[in-house]
């Protein structure tokens, strides 16, 4: 196999899990260059403060693109402050028809801590249906993983960490090194 049947955001796994009042988004922290490990500590979950609401952002994908679109969404959410959807929205636009960003693979996980997002380059915004949202090479094992957990008593973040485990000890892209960001629900947005 060539480093072209791993695309660039198929190496790592992120998750957002919304429970009980709490959004947390948790990702890994392994950087995969084809078949090497050559970081174990990144962090690719971050908060985001434009005009004073609170997002937290996951992302997968090529770092330099990822942030690229970490830094547009940002610009969006201080043109449109507190309004979550219609940055993601903009962002996808711009995403979909600019021919700059048509190039870049990343995918986005973000909340305010009443919505949750996931933001592709295809000109998607999705909403999860059942509370919980992952994207990467693990994504559909920590997927799986939390929506089976849901029902239990655990919290959103112990319920991110769990699936997070399983899809460590499953996918080769993925370690057990988090980063765990929690939102309130209504935190992000303005009273």
């Amino acid at each position: 196999m060539s480093d072209q049947d791993f695309p660039g955001w198929h190496g790592t796994t992120i998750i957002g899990v919304r429970k009980n009042g709490e959004v947390v988004i948790a990702g890994d922290g392994q950087v995969s260059l084809g078949q090497t490990v050559i970081k174990g500590t990144a962090r690719k979950v971050r908060r985001l403060a434009p005009g004073g609401h609170e997002v937290v952002c996951g992302f997968a994908g090529s770092t330099a693109d990822a942030f690229a679109l970490l830094e547009r969404l940002e610009t969006k959410l201080e043109k449109s402050p507190g309004q979550l959807q219609r940055a993601c929205v903009d962002l996808a636009k711009d995403w979909r028809t600019d021919k700059y960003l048509q190039k870049l693979e990343a995918m986005l996980i973000v909340t305010d801590g009443r919505d949750l997002y996931v933001i592709t380059g295809a000109g998607d915004v999705l909403e999860p249906e059942h509370d919980v949202t992952a994207i990467g090479s693990g994504g559909n094992f920590a997927l799986a993983a939390a929506r089976a957990l849901m029902d239990s008593d655990l919290s959103a973040e112990e319920i991110a960490r769990r699936a997070m485990a399983i899809a460590a000890d499953i996918c080769v892209y993925t370690n057990g090194n988090l980063t765990v960001e929690t939102i309130a629900t209504g935190q992000g947005r303005p009273a």
